[in-house]
């Protein structure tokens, strides 16, 4: 009685394309294979990094002379002479790395050793390791204990309005060893 009769009202969608991709396998290939790669890219991904920005790595082993420059965040641990460029990126210089360099960079930590001027135009960071004999200019500049730092240091209130307010004069010059 229930089965005999036939509704009043047409259908909304029509059956047709769903039985259709219903019968159709599916497609297992990109669906275990993104899972794996979303995985490998979180476990590859530095802390702090989100997921637009992409970090280079100058190996240990390499040596440059000349002029790097690009548009993404760069991590080195080997030898640089020249010129490093990266405008809104950020630079971080391992603790084996050893630049003869001038730096431009959105940001700059520092682990190793730099000789030449730096400019970070939101914040440079000297860690405690860190060794810098150059002029710094940044709107924001972080030395922490037991860095090495000669050169003068130009506060560029203009690059980055949130510029640290503790600093009481916008150049300080001479040599520090902390």
């Amino acid at each position: 009685m229930w089965g005999s009769k036939k509704p009043d009202t047409p259908p909304l969608a029509d059956p047709g394309p769903k039985i259709v991709q219903a019968n159709q396998p599916p497609k297992p290939a990109p669906a275990s294979w993104e899972g794996t790669t979303k995985m490998n890219r979180d476990v590859m991904r530095p802390a702090g990094a989100t997921t637009d920005r992409v970090m280079a790595r100058l190996g240990s082993s390499l040596h440059v002379k000349g002029e790097i420059s690009g548009n993404e965040d760069l991590y080195m641990e080997g030898t640089v002479e020249g010129l490093v460029h990266l405008d809104e990126r950020k630079l971080t210089v391992g603790a084996t790395a050893k630049l003869t360099a001038d730096v431009i960079a959105g940001e700059v930590i520092v682990y190793g050793s730099v000789k030449g001027n730096v400019r970070g135009k939101g914040k440079i960071e000297i860690k405690k390791d860190g060794s810098v004999n150059g002029d710094l200019t940044t709107a924001q500049i972080i030395i922490e204990d037991g860095a090495y730092f000669k050169g003068s240091i130009e506060i560029d209130r203009s690059a980055d309005k949130e510029a640290d307010k503790n600093v009481s004069s916008p150049t300080a010059t001479g040599s520090k060893s902390i």
